[in-house]
């Protein structure tokens, strides 16, 4: 009898240590989870940033162009061509 009893003894304490261990890894299951909604909440921002500092970036490459600067004279004359384009069709559109 006092087998089976160290048995049960020897069981409990597994299951115990199984029901910490469970409960250790939940608390870290619900930690990562919270990391990771932070770091995907980051990663949004950064896109965002990004994206905005890239707007920016071509808008001044564009104002530069327009000002007819000589690193962009080519770019200046793509663009002027392309307006002169927008503003044909436009006429095109207008006058039908």
């Amino acid at each position: 009898m006092s087998d089976l009893t160290e048995i049960i003894d020897i069981l409990e304490g597994r299951v115990e240590k199984l029901l910490q261990n469970y409960k250790k890894l939940e608390q870290k299951q619900q930690s990562l989870q919270e990391e990771l909604t932070s770091l995907r909440s980051e990663k949004q921002r950064l896109q965002e940033s990004l994206e905005s500092s890239e707007n920016r970036v071509k808008t001044l490459k564009a104002a530069n162009a327009l000002l007819g600067s000589n690193d962009y004279k080519k770019e200046t004359k793509l663009k002027i061509n392309s307006l002169i384009r927008e503003i044909d069709q436009c006429i095109v559109h207008l006058s039908e």
